[in-house]
């Protein structure tokens, strides 16, 4: 089988900046600005998030300076309303914050990022308190991985379960993370289940299964025919 998925304590940023929840306006602003970041973690205690405060929250601010508003404008927006008379974090920030624990595996963490359309996703212990965070960049890492490396896991642990008689007459070829599968196997019913596993697998990006049937036997280098499978 695949190896066990990576998860969100291997890609995530442990250095992470954050504010305390009565950190004001402008000193959130100036901390984004000075660590490039589109979003800050908000703290209580000894490191326990409470929320997130993003640039979207700073927003109405500047949205609702010199423009009036009717009262059934003002009706539907009223969070954006409070928060554009916000002076700090707590009163600013998103809350509860969505977060994720480090032994989340990262197609999970990608899957909460999509449903709450967030970016990045403070990462938290059992009690609540900050670990790092991840973000989409980071949960792309794992398309890093050498080609080379995602072949040798493929055989080591698709090919080679599947088709322990089999694995010599199968080739792998890997480029850009797609995945090649050629050979001749007994049991054809099994090229959806392999092309499944090698989707499983870390950095692949897509697979391209040609399996195709053999009859029971096979020639030899010697020009002889025997079992297929044997070397």
């Amino acid at each position: 089988m695949p190896d066990t998925p990576h998860i969100v304590s291997d890609v995530m940023t442990q250095t992470v900046v954050a504010v305390g929840r009565d950190a004001p306006f402008k000193e959130i602003v100036r901390t984004m600005e000075q660590w490039k970041v589109s979003a800050l973690p908000v703290l209580e205690g000894e490191g326990r998030v409470i929320g997130v405060v993003s640039e979207a929250d700073l927003l109405p601010k500047e949205e609702f300076r010199d423009r009036p508003m009717s009262l059934y404008e003002e009706r539907q927006r009223l969070t954006d309303v409070a928060k554009a008379g916000a002076v700090t974090a707590k009163e600013l920030m998103s809350s509860p914050a969505v977060t994720v624990h480090p032994d989340v595996t990262l197609a999970q963490a990608a899957r909460i990022m999509a449903v709450k359309r967030v970016k990045r996703l403070p990462v938290v212990d059992d009690e609540g308190m900050l670990q790092g965070i991840v973000s989409r960049a980071d949960l792309l890492k794992v398309f890093l991985r050498p080609d080379e490396e995602i072949e040798e896991e493929v055989r080591r642990t698709v090919i080679a379960y599947l088709f322990p008689a089999f694995s010599h007459a199968i080739h792998v070829n890997v480029h850009e993370g797609v995945v090649t599968l050629r050979g001749q196997i007994r049991d054809t019913s099994l090229v959806s289940v392999a092309a499944r596993l090698v989707r499983a697998v870390e950095g692949v990006v897509d697979v391209e299964p040609h399996l195709t049937g053999e009859s029971s036997t096979q020639t030899g280098p010697d020009g002889t025919s025997k079992p297929y499978g044997t070397p």
